[in-house]
């Protein structure tokens, strides 16, 4: 078993962490905020003050990190990571932040002697807590093979795509896919609704057929009731869209239905409704529509 370091327990964060653990793996955790740092720590958990402080003491640590920014800077800022590095560490990041910053990231701690691997997930936090993650991987083929029994403690597909950046962009594309069925799926719910047919017949009907998906198959019932809670948080949907968007402005690939469906998870933050589950794009669309699909009481 390893000793690992996991910096950045969210909602994503702490159920990977937890389960690394219950693999029987040793870990050593650091947050910005300390209460669940200190429900870790309860846990079994070594706490530490400072991501170099975390780095210091493990052959493997973590980022799960809101955007390229804070791994950067956790990474390679002042008591960053750099700071704590050691020959033989592997930084592997579960954030979603843009290919090159993942690999500049990777570039600067190869100067320490610290292999890096860029390591997005998807399943949201209920793939988190029950490890059923998917993990896309970029870096060296080497550290992928040493860190590979910690994805299978948190994941069940797990894919070495290709060199530094290369899980990154995996993520890109994977968050197309994600925004536009989300949408696509939020759009027929309200089709149905105003044109004064079940939504729930609906997507009996069509869920057996070429329009099933991942979104359609786990979404709707909780709409239905107006279970609107994350899941995957609206403003972190349209963060990753920002990623997408100018990953395509990067390599000159036009990605019109992405820019639509980022326009509308920009209006469903700018409505006060970013804290809410991904599916809750719905929202914006039923304003537009002037309908609410499902039943406040159910």
């Amino acid at each position: 078993m390893a000793k690992v370091g996991y910096i950045g327990l969210g909602l994503m964060g702490s159920g990977i962490a937890r389960n690394l653990m219950k693999a029987g793996h040793t870990l050593v955790v650091h947050n910005r905020s300390r209460a669940i740092v200190d429900e870790f720590a309860a846990e079994g958990a070594i706490p530490a003050t400072s991501p170099r402080e975390v780095a210091e003491q493990v052959e493997f640590v973590f980022t799960n990190l809101p955007d390229s920014p804070d791994v950067e800077l956790v990474a390679m800022g002042p008591d960053g990571i750099v700071e704590g590095a050691h020959a033989g560490l592997i930084f592997i990041d579960n954030s979603t932040i843009k290919p090159e910053t993942a690999r500049r990231i990777a570039e600067t701690l190869a100067e320490k002697g610290v292999q890096a691997l860029d390591a997005p997930v998807s399943g949201g936090d209920i793939g988190a807590r029950n490890g059923t993650l998917s993990v896309m991987v970029g870096g060296p083929q080497d550290a992928f093979d040493r860190a590979l029994p910690l994805f299978e403690a948190m994941g069940k597909t797990i894919t070495r795509v290709g060199n530094s950046g290369a899980g990154q962009i995996a993520k890109v594309a994977n968050q197309i896919v994600v925004a536009g069925t989300m949408v696509a799926m939020c759009e027929a719910l309200v089709m149905a609704q105003k044109s004064g047919v079940d939504p729930e017949r609906v997507v009996q009907a069509i869920s057996g057929g070429a329009a099933q998906c991942w979104a359609l198959d786990k979404k709707p019932p909780k709409i239905f009731k107006r279970d609107l809670g994350p899941g995957f948080k609206a403003y972190m949907q349209a963060k990753d869209l920002k990623i997408v968007v100018d990953t395509g402005r990067t390599y000159g690939v036009p990605l019109p239905l992405t820019g639509i469906s980022h326009q509308l998870y920009e209006a469903m933050v700018a409505m006060g409704n970013g804290e809410l589950d991904n599916s809750a794009v719905i929202t914006v669309l039923e304003a537009l529509a002037g309908v609410q699909v499902g039943r406040a009481d159910d």
